[in-house]
């Protein structure tokens, strides 16, 4: 468990969101299966709604007003204390601007970029929102890895981007991973090479309790969900919400 009070050190995923076309349906999902709280923002800022757990921001929903759009995924950030210079270096690796640097009023500072893979993320400086001020327990956010056909140009950009270690040591499970590490050594996801892998994205993991029981609410709440599995680290589902956005759940192992 860890509470946070404070902008977390550059490269540490710091926030995530998810943009859907109704934001009312979204919240009885995830409000089913992780037991959020919600507080909708105005619609002067878009109705970007905080899920809460314990009164605690774990991430944020918004509605996503694209027509046009088929896809919904969650999005990571990664903290930095100066979005502007971390785009640039993004940009001199390989990677390209999706959303230049802005500000989020009094909330913070932010950029929407790809990397040279495909990867799409953001950056994220907090003021008045530092980002998730709980993780790493029950029904909040645990970890994100990148999954790709390509890993070897992304390892080499996230490196050169957030100064990031490459390290497979350790490692228990199948397939081509190595996790990133930050300059301090402090593990902040993993590369997946799949090469069964159609695009490139940052997956998102929760952490719950049980991941059967978790996959079951998930299901009988509109989403869909694959069988739970085992793993060396604990049990994972694979799931989808009603808008196809998937995202997985772990229980630890007991």
């Amino acid at each position: 468990m860890a509470e946070l009070d404070a902008n977390q050190p550059n490269g540490t995923p710091t926030w995530i969101d998810l943009g859907v076309p109704d934001l009312e349906r979204a919240m009885e999902f995830y409000g089913a299966v992780f037991g959020w709280e919600f507080d909708v923002g105005p619609e002067s800022m878009g109705r970007y709604t905080m899920c809460l757990v314990r009164g605690r921001e774990v991430a944020a929903i918004m509605p996503n007003h694209d027509e046009a759009a088929t896809e919904f995924w969650w999005n990571v950030y990664f903290a930095t204390d100066d979005v502007a210079g971390t785009t640039s270096k993004a940009e001199a690796a390989g990677g390209h601007v999706i959303t230049p640097p802005m500000d989020v009023m009094d909330k913070g500072r932010m950029a929407i970029l790809a990397d040279p893979v495909g990867g799409q993320f953001g950056l994220w400086h907090g003021n008045q929102h530092i980002g998730a001020r709980l993780v790493n327990e029950p029904n909040a956010w645990l970890r994100n890895d990148l999954v790709t056909p390509d890993p070897g140009p992304a390892r080499k950009f996230y490196t050169q981007v957030f100064g990031f270690s490459l390290d497979a040591e350790g490692y228990v499970g199948e397939g081509d991973f190595t996790f990133l590490r930050r300059p301090d050594g402090h593990e902040i996801g993993g590369v997946l090479g799949d090469p069964k892998a159609v695009t490139s994205s940052w997956g998102t993991l929760f952490m719950v309790d049980d991941a059967d029981a978790a996959a079951q609410r998930a299901a009988e709440a509109g989403g869909t969900a694959e069988s739970p599995y085992d793993m060396p680290y604990g049990r994972v589902a694979e799931l989808k919400d009603p808008f196809g956005a998937p995202f997985s759940v772990g229980a630890a192992k007991a």
